[in-house]
């Protein structure tokens, strides 16, 4: 059913996993979507073949050196081009009422705060972003009347099954866990893991980082965080549930003994659909799940000594303050490093504890103090890693 008048949409990382599954879903469906504005960090080719078939109004790459390449892929149409870590943010400023905030990473702070404050719709599966700043983010929600939909797969379950209306009736909420391709690893087999295997996910189709930081757990530490400023519950009423067939994406239990869960195929178009046509729902091409097929699901409760990422950040969650800032920027540098070969797997939590542990936390004001407690914990990170090359 066509939508009158089409829903106007911006792309923030559409280049990247989520950004792309969200335009094969609207290149399904056209005539509902009127798109504003795409962003892409450096991939020119595929960002500008996007733009093309969407006929987007603004496009921009975050890398400054990749203007010109981008200028020229998209000559010859009224596409206006841009480049630069600002154009980010003019392109979250332009005036669509549904935005996709998909940039991994910190990075995607910025753009994404810059389109709650037009007061827009977001489509939030830049977890990075609650993590650094949940209390400034949820602030600025409220302060300018904005609605965020949460798109990663557990976030989005629990979206969907929870009773936001009575939450004097919920006892907790699980966020289930695949255990990454690492789940039955020792340390010692884990101690010799290589990006090719970390990146190898066993269930879903990732990005690089995110597909390390689901190896390590740390995607789930990280996923905890983002819940707790999520939903109306206290840190205590966070649990994890490893579930390696990633079919039942998270549960709400409730004071009188019923769980509700929202079950699924590991096909992120699920969640990113449901945000999309969002307070109504649209027809995606995820597989149906079959469960006669499927036949068997499996529970086991995660593994911290094994997983250290996990403790961290709960810790992290508890002391607040700047550390969960602290721990999402040394964590994105430690995974970069582990993918350039120059740190272990295991080498990522420990690095991350290590700036946590050392660093002087205080509270954050402002965006300013996030993005300073970023630099200096990734130059913290930095020196840690250098110290074991």
């Amino acid at each position: 059913m066509a939508l009158t008048p089409p829903k106007t949409i911006s792309i923030l990382g559409s280049t990247g996993s989520v950004g792309s599954n969200t335009v094969d879903l609207i290149l399904r469906q056209p005539e509902n979507y009127n798109v504003i504005a795409l962003t892409g960090n450096s991939n020119v080719a595929l960002l500008a073949e996007q733009a093309r078939k969407l006929n987007a109004k603004f496009a921009c790459v975050a890398n400054k050196e990749r203007y010109n390449d981008l200028k020229e892929a998209l000559s010859g149409t009224n596409i206006e081009v841009a480049a630069g870590p600002e154009s980010l943010i003019e392109a979250a400023s332009r005036n669509a009422e549904w935005v996709m905030a998909s940039i991994v990473g910190s990075a995607g702070l910025a753009p994404t705060l810059a389109a709650i404050k037009r007061g827009a719709t977001i489509g939030l599966a830049n977890k990075e972003s609650l993590v650094c700043a949940g209390e400034l983010m949820m602030q600025a929600v409220s302060d300018y009347g904005a609605t965020l939909l949460p798109v990663d797969s557990e976030h989005n379950a629990i979206f969907q099954v929870l009773d936001f209306d009575k939450p004097q009736n919920i006892e907790k909420i699980i966020l289930t866990a695949s255990g990454g391709p690492f789940r039955e690893f020792s340390l010692q087999e884990m101690a010799h893991v290589t990006p090719e295997q970390a990146v190898a996910h066993p269930n879903w189709d990732m990005g690089a980082k995110i597909s390390v930081d689901s190896a390590s757990m740390m995607n789930k530490g990280l996923e905890l965080i983002e819940a707790f400023h999520l939903f109306p519950v206290k840190e205590e009423q966070i649990d994890i549930l490893v579930h390696p067939q990633s079919v039942i994406h998270s549960m709400v239990s409730y004071v009188d003994g019923s769980v509700l869960a929202q079950l699924g195929s590991p096909d992120m178009r699920t969640p990113i659909a449901y945000a999309l046509a969002w307070p109504d729902r649209m027809e995606s091409p995820s597989p149906k799940l079959d469960l006669a097929k499927i036949s068997q699901l499996n529970f086991e409760s995660p593994d911290e000594n094994r997983f250290p990422a996990l403790k961290i950040a709960r810790e992290a969650l508890k002391f607040s303050k700047s550390a969960p800032a602290v721990l999402n920027g040394a964590n994105e540098v430690c995974v970069q490093a582990f993918l350039d070969k120059k740190i272990s797997f295991l080498d990522i939590p420990a690095i991350v504890d290590e700036v946590i542990t050392a660093f002087p936390h205080q509270s954050l004001s402002c965006v300013d103090d996030v993005i300073q407690i970023d630099v200096l914990t990734r130059e913290k990170a930095r020196l840690s890693i250098d110290k074991r090359i």
